[in-house]
């Protein structure tokens, strides 16, 4: 929740699966009146908050990283003119829209009360879920410990950065027709048993009606949970940045 940015409890998001999965399921049972359907209904239902979170989450880390390298060549700027890390990170705060300005300026408060600048941004890759704050975070870090020439770390690590995003979009292009592939793949199996239990309600009940129906269709859905596992956890390493 804390990386979608919304504004909603995680026992919010709880509820409003609930309230989607018995609307769905509810509105199937009204007009079919087959309670195998009424339940697709209610799994199928509770998903849809679940996935409004997960695209939030998505398109706020991406606009993040976009604006990641612009930031930190303006960090490096502001520490030439001789300010102190402090100073640099609350000019940089102020200056830098949101959502990424509103991670900053979270970190220039906790400074303003007193802690340093590597402790203050200590949990920002956590809450914003974008490792490339990890290495900002340990350059600020070995910098208050041990010193050096923070400018140019700095400026390499926005070029670093940029150099990456440019691989990451060039791969992305590449392999877009393999992602595509993929999530078609996942989304298949529910959209073909949805069609089927929508076109004939009884359709299920006679699958399910007999020992091989039985077997195959639990056979069937285990593995594509195990697919779809392997499938998310493939295209979740893609898309770090």
């Amino acid at each position: 929740m804390v990386q979608s940015n919304l504004d909603i409890s995680p026992q919010t998001v709880i509820l409003l699966c609930l309230l989607c999965g018995i609307v769905f399921g509810g509105l199937i049972l009204v007009f079919q009146e087959n309670p195998l359907s009424a339940t697709v209904g209610l799994v199928l239902g509770s998903l849809v908050p679940l996935l409004y979170v997960f695209f939030a989450k998505l398109q706020r880390q991406r606009v993040m990283t976009q604006q990641l390298p612009g930031m930190i060549e303006e960090l490096a700027r502001a520490a030439k003119t001789g300010r102190s890390i402090d100073q640099c990170c609350a000019i940089v705060a102020n200056d830098t829209p949101d959502p990424l300005g509103a991670e900053l300026r979270v970190c220039a408060r906790r400074m303003e009360m007193g802690e340093g600048a590597a402790d203050a941004m200590r949990d920002l890759p956590e809450r914003t879920g974008l490792v490339a704050l990890n290495i900002l975070v340990t350059s600020l870090s070995v910098h208050q410990t041990t010193g050096g020439d923070l400018v140019m770390v700095l400026e390499r690590l926005a070029q670093t950065i940029r150099d990456r995003l440019l691989f990451l979009g060039r791969l992305r292009a590449a392999t877009i027709g393999s992602r595509w592939t993929a999530v078609l793949m996942l989304a298949l199996p529910p959209i073909i048993i949805t069609f089927f239990i929508l076109r004939d309600p009884n359709y299920l009940n006679q699958l399910l009606s007999t020992y091989w129906g039985r077997v195959m269709s639990i056979t069937a859905v285990v593995l594509d949970l195990i697919g779809s596992v392997v499938v998310l956890s493939i295209l979740r390493g893609s898309q770090r940045t």
